[in-house]
C-alpha cells in the first residue's frame, strides 16, 4: 500500500508545500517572498505575513500537481524548527488543522535533518543515494555542521560553527561590498570572473572539527576599510577578484574539516546540503578533492539546497514508518536540539 505524505516548509521567507508517494516526489511547489529584498534582509513580521497569505494556494496547488486528492493523504509532515517562530507559527498551525480535519497523523520535522535527508527523494531523474553510515555537510545562512548520519533517525554532530555561519559569512561580505541582498548567490556569480588567490584572507583552525567564521568576516571589513582610504572606487575595480578570494577561504575552511572527518571517522562517503551546497565553488572543490582522494560524494539538485517542502516530506516519511507522530500540543522551537 503506497504512503502519501503532504510536506509543508515555513521555517524563513519561503512558502513551500509538496507531495510524496513513498519516496518519489510527485509535486513541490515553493512561494517565494520577494518584499524582503528591499531592506537587506528577511523581516521577520512581514514574513509570518506573507505565509499566511500563501500556505493555502500554495498546498492546494501541491496536491493538484500530483493529482491527489486531500482524503489520499497518509500523513503532514511539517517544519518544527528550527527558523523564525512566526513564521514557523504558521506551518504548524496549518498542519494542526490540516490534520484534524483530515483524521490523519503529523509528523515533526527538524529542518536541519530534512536537509541531510533530501538525498533520499527519488525524481525524475535515477541518482544513487548514500548508504549509511555518511558524512554531510550541511552549510546555510544560519548552519555550518559535519554530521555522521548513521540511519535516517540517528544523526551525530561531529563538528559546526562556534559563531557565524558559512552562509552568513558570505552574506555578510556581500553587505560590506555594497552587493544586493540575498548576497551569497552573487558572490558565486562574481568570483566565477575572479582570481581566487588576488586577495588573501586568514583562514581561522578551530580545534577539532568545529568552525568560526567571524575573524574571517571582521579581516574582510577591515581590509576593505584600508583600501577605501587609498582608493574610494577599491571595491567596484576589484569586486570579482574580492568575490573569488573570500570564497576561497571560506570554501577552504570548509572542506579543510570534511577532510579531517573523513580521516578520523574512515567513512569516505560524503553529502552536502543546505543553501551554501548551491554554491558552484563548493561543488567544484569538493568534486575535485573527492576525485584526488577516492571519496564518493552525493551534491543536491540545486532545488533541493534551498528550502523546500519535499525535503520536509521525505524527512516525514521516515518519521511516519517508525510511527512517530506528533500530537496536537506540539510548539515550533527557534533553535534546533540536534
Amino acid at each position: 500500500m503506497s504512503t502519501y505524505i503532504l510536506g509543508i516548509e515555513s521555517s524563513c521567507d519561503d512558502t513551500s508545500a509538496a507531495v510524496i508517494k513513498n519516496t518519489e516526489l510527485l509535486s513541490n511547489v515553493i512561494a517565494n517572498q520577494d518584499v524582503h529584498k528591499s531592506f537587506g534582509g528577511v523581516v521577520p513580521e512581514l514574513a509570518s505575513r506573507a505565509h499566511q497569505q500563501n500556505i493555502i494556494p500554495v498546498v492546494d496547488y501541491a496536491l493538484k500537481q500530483a493529482k491527489i486528492k486531500k482524503n489520499q493523504l497518509s500523513a503532514i509532515a511539517f517544519t518544527r524548527g528550527p527558523g523564525l517562530l512566526g513564521s514557523l507559527l504558521v506551518g504548524t498551525s496549518f498542519a494542526k488543522s490540516f490534520s484534524l480535519g483530515l483524521g490523519i497523523p503529523m509528523v515533526e520535522v527538524d529542518h536541519l535533518k530534512a536537509h541531510i535527508l533530501s538525498h533520499f527523494i527519488d525524481d525524475d531523474t535515477p541518482k544513487d543515494h548514500p548508504g549509511f553510515p555518511f558524512l554531510c555537510l550541511t552549510v546555510s545562512g544560519g548552519h555550518t555542521q559535519i554530521v555522521k548520519v548513521v540511519s535516517p533517525s540517528e544523526m551525530i554532530v561531529l563538528g559546526k560553527t562556534i559563531d557565524d555561519a558559512a552562509g552568513e559569512a558570505f552574506d555578510k561580505a556581500a553587505k560590506i561590498m555594497g552587493l544586493p541582498y540575498p548576497g551569497g548567490p552573487i558572490i558565486d556569480k562574481l568570483a566565477r570572473l575572479g582570481d581566487p588567490h588576488k586577495f588573501l584572507f586568514p583562514a581561522s583552525s578551530m580545534k577539532g572539527l568545529d568552525y568560526s567564521f567571524s575573524g574571517l568576516k571582521t579581516s574582510f571589513l577591515y581590509f576593505l576599510r584600508d583600501k577605501l582610504k587609498a582608493d574610494d572606487e577599491f571595491i567596484e575595480n576589484n569586486k570579482e577578484d574580492l568575490s573569488a578570494s573570500i570564497q576561497f577561504t571560506i570554501i577552504k575552511m570548509l572542506l579543510n574539516k570534511v577532510k579531517r572527518a573523513i580521516n578520523e571517522t574512515g567513512i569516505n562517503e560524503i553529502a552536502i546540503a543546505g543553501g551554501v551546497s548551491a554554491n558552484s565553488g563548493l561543488r567544484k572543490s569538493l568534486d575535485e578533492m573527492a576525485k584526488k582522494h577516492g571519496w564518493k560524494t552525493f551534491i543536491p539538485k540545486l532545488q533541493y539546497s534551498t528550502d523546500n517542502a519535499a525535503m520536509i516530506a521525505m524527512a516525514g516519511y521516515f518519521k511516519f514508518l517508525d510511527k512517530e507522530f506528533a500530537g496536537q500540543d506540539v510548539t515550533p522551537y527557534t533553535r534546533s536540539s540536534f
